[in-house]
């Protein structure tokens, strides 16, 4: 696999305060394909046109990216840097497949679903192309990869190729009805040069492809990795990120937000005990980060366990110093 360069420096700090405000409105929600992509574009300063199933997420002056998210869901407090070197599974690339006979030789049936995945990387070729204005088009798949708490992310981006069958096998796989689960079929289709399974294409609930990618190392340069709460920025500092409505509001009842005064404010508040979390929206605004010793954040953690994101803390801290 070889990544390609898709955000500049500056493009890359864009992301990651838009990135954090986008999670300080979230307040806990899942995180969508299109909040990624607005993220993304407005980094970039390209247009958005929104996400859709019936067409390439970016198409702007011959650059088509195909945008994939995927959580990371078992990383049980570990980093999501430690996903670096593994290979994952995203649960569809595509639907837009059809296989008629699931009773065929597998590898025929594998060249099949590759002429069809090939078909619509034309045909989504063919749409940038219609916009490039003259210039070649770039496709590409960029991978978003977010753990549940929406605390660290990491990108990347890679060309969007047809598969060559000539470099792949296939089998069927077959899994017996389990309790209430019926019986399905799958074809797994393998690199030759490896014996790694690179896609799973399902038969049952809906045909997909459901391709197996791998995630660069640390090193790589076009990996992009963004902390957006609760970031570490010296062994006895913390920064949280928040709106600047937020902050503002802060700076108001404590004055200057130094490490001293917020994580001050934090401790003065550690003895309470009634905490009752209400649902707050934030402005739209982008966020700012705020120092706090590590002492002090962990209270202000331990004060609001259910709360979803640094944003909610420092709104209930708010509220409490109000």
């Amino acid at each position: 696999m070889t990544t390609l360069p898709a955000l500049s420096f500056d493009e890359s700090k864009r992301a990651k305060i838009l990135l954090a405000t986008k999670v300080a409105m979230m307040m806990g929600r899942k995180l969508e394909e299109g909040d990624w992509g607005n993220v993304y574009c407005a980094a970039k300063g390209i247009p958005d046109s929104g996400w859709s199933n019936l067409h390439i997420d970016v198409n702007y002056l011959g650059l088509g990216v195909e945008h994939k998210l995927l959580r990371c869901s078992q990383l049980n407090g570990r980093p999501i840097k430690s996903v670096c070197g593994t290979t994952l599974m995203h649960p569809a690339a595509t639907r837009s497949i059809r296989i008629d006979n699931t009773s065929a030789p597998a590898n025929l049936v594998m060249q099949d679903v590759f002429q069809q995945y090939s078909a619509l990387i034309r045909t989504r070729t063919a749409a940038v192309l219609s916009k490039s204005q003259g210039n070649a088009p770039d496709m590409r798949v960029g991978w978003l990869l977010w753990e549940d708490n929406l605390t660290e992310f990491l990108y990347f981006e890679e060309a969007m190729t047809p598969p060559d069958p000539s470099l792949y096998y296939a089998e069927w796989n077959e899994t017996g009805a389990r309790g209430a689960r019926k019986s399905s079929k799958s074809l797994w289709i393998f690199d030759k040069s490896t014996n790694q399974k690179r896609y799973s294409v399902t038969t049952s609930a809906g045909i997909k492809i459901q391709p197996y990618f791998d995630v660069p190392a640390p090193s790589d340069p076009n990996l992009y990795y963004f902390r957006v709460q609760s970031e570490p920025i010296s062994p006895d500092t913390i920064q949280i990120w928040v709106a600047a409505s937020t902050a503002q509001a802060l700076k108001q009842q404590l004055g200057e937000l130094t490490r001293e005064n917020f994580s001050a404010a934090v401790l003065s508040l550690a003895q309470k005990s009634d905490h009752q979390i209400t649902p707050i929206n934030a402005e739209h605004d982008l966020a700012v980060p705020i120092p706090i010793s590590v002492s002090a954040h962990a209270v202000l953690i331990s004060m609001w366990e259910g709360a979803k994101s640094d944003e909610h803390r420092a709104q209930l801290l708010l509220k409490e110093l109000s």
